[in-house]
């Protein structure tokens, strides 16, 4: 399992900080109206994102919250490459999972994180 104080999340709008570590943005759009100078990120993970069809149907209502942690979940066993990829930047050091969600208990970056967590060490 990947250490909790290995993974960080943040909104992608959020200054970049010196304790950030390795910044990969999570979603599957570009956030709006953001750089990419200001971004200041280590790479886009964009297939890791939930399905499109997923956050359609989330649309980030906190009372299905609980529907989209599984099912985003269930999406991630089947993403293996694209966990690994973010596993192997935690296993490095320090990552921040970023977002542009504006609620932050309530985003896939969330989901990942307790997903990338739980999960098995190769």
């Amino acid at each position: 399992m990947i250490k909790v104080e290995a993974i960080k999340l943040k909104r992608v709008y959020a200054a970049k900080a010196g304790t950030d570590g390795a910044r990969l943005l999570v979603d599957r759009i570009w956030p709006r109206g953001l750089s990419k100078e200001r971004a200041a990120l280590d790479a886009w993970v964009k297939d890791v994102a939930p399905s499109t069809e997923l956050r359609h149907w989330f649309n980030h209502e906190p009372d299905r919250w609980e529907e989209f942690h599984r099912r985003y979940t269930e999406e991630l066993r089947h993403k293996e490459e694209e966990v690994k990829l973010v596993a192997d930047f935690a296993k490095k050091g320090p990552v921040t999972l970023l977002y542009a969600a504006q609620d932050d208990e309530h985003n896939n970056a969330v989901v990942l994180r307790d997903f990338l967590m739980h999960r098995k060490s190769e």
